[in-house]
């Protein structure tokens, strides 16, 4: 590459750069054009590194793309672009792009649950071998109901919260080794299998269904696609298919990181409906019914919205732009 005509080419952009930087108030179109310009000067910056490296050169872009970017953190049109951009296009392009790994975590996670409830039901002798008598009228007649109710609802709803972000981040961050997400999973429907089978075997299903199904059905979604999205990265290691391993494993943990983020909201509606709604005197059917609501909600929202967005061609990586080290080589 002949990096004088190069510079000589790209210089307008760097000092239009330099001076958009200088501006202690941007306007609109200014700060939609620092945006462009520091992508565009970003994947200069990348070419020069990797092509022809001169140390004046680089020092002189790196200080103006710092700048650049203080500049554009600053600015909050990015910031509520930015937003818009992730949860209208990118999150719910994720889910729906890995929709049959979550899809197929949350199916064979339900049917292996109703398998142990059928198994423990038919066996009771099961039940008394772990809990005497007094356990289980507590936990039937009492505990289980109490659960919901013995804090405050916004304390209740920040520990079920911080509880359940931590359950989706373990299966998403250790998703990369495989066996611990299905520990996770096993773990989560075994315990509810116990209690499902407690409740129902002592004649307290309806206590059961009417208290875990409005906040239960988000919530163990969620876990779910947490779970699928972090066996997709494990896969990505193992089948990396037309991919090169290393670039197969970034796409999908980057992937993975933003639906990290995106649970977080989705947890917190659960949260706020098991603080709020399950535990309130509203009518059993009334609290059902909001919970299947949020539920039909979050499903719209990955199969219409998540797949226009993945049509359109998003699948929940960051955009190409965005990445630095992704610079456009001609052959």
């Amino acid at each position: 590459m002949d990096l004088d005509a190069y510079v000589s080419a790209r210089q307008p952009d760097w000092q239009r750069l330099e001076q958009l930087t200088a501006r202690r108030r941007p306007s609109g179109a200014e700060a939609d054009e620092l945006i462009d310009l520091t992508r565009r000067v970003g994947t200069d910056l990348s070419l020069i590194r990797s092509r022809t490296p001169d140390a004046t050169l680089v020092s002189y872009l790196s200080g103006i793309l710092s700048r650049a970017r203080l500049r554009a953190v600053g600015t909050s049109s990015v910031r509520t672009a930015d937003v818009a951009s992730f949860f209208w296009r990118r999150f719910p392009a994720a889910l729906y792009r890995l929709r049959w790994w979550w899809l197929t975590a949350m199916g064979l996670s339900y049917a292996l649950t109703a398998l142990m409830v059928w198994w423990l039901l038919s066996n009771p002798v099961v039940e008394t071998s772990f809990f005497d008598p007094a356990q289980v009228n507590q936990l039937v007649n009492s505990d289980f109901a109490n659960y919901y109710s013995e804090s405050a609802p916004s304390e209740f709803a920040a520990q079920v919260w911080t509880n359940n972000v931590w359950v989706a981040a373990l299966c998403l961050g250790a998703g990369i080794l495989g066996l611990p997400v299905v520990y996770v999973l096993w773990q989560n429907m075994s315990n509810l299998a116990i209690v499902a089978s407690l409740m129902i075997g002592n004649d307290r299903g309806d206590v059961f269904f009417g208290l875990i199904l409005p906040h239960g059905l988000l919530e163990l979604t969620a876990v779910f696609v947490a779970a699928g999205v972090g066996l997709r990265v494990f896969w990505a290691l193992v089948a990396p298919g037309p991919l090169p391993r290393g670039r197969a494993v970034a796409v999908e943990g980057r992937t993975a990181a933003g639906v990290a983020l995106g649970l977080v909201l989705v947890l917190g509606v659960s949260g706020l409906v098991e603080g709020f709604v399950t535990p309130s005197g509203l009518p059993t059917w009334a609290r059902i019914a909001i919970g299947v609501g949020v539920q039909v909600a979050f499903l719209a929202w990955v199969f219409v919205i998540g797949r226009r967005a993945h049509r359109a061609g998003h699948g929940g990586d960051i955009e190409a732009d965005r990445l630095e080290d992704t610079v456009a080589v001609a052959a």
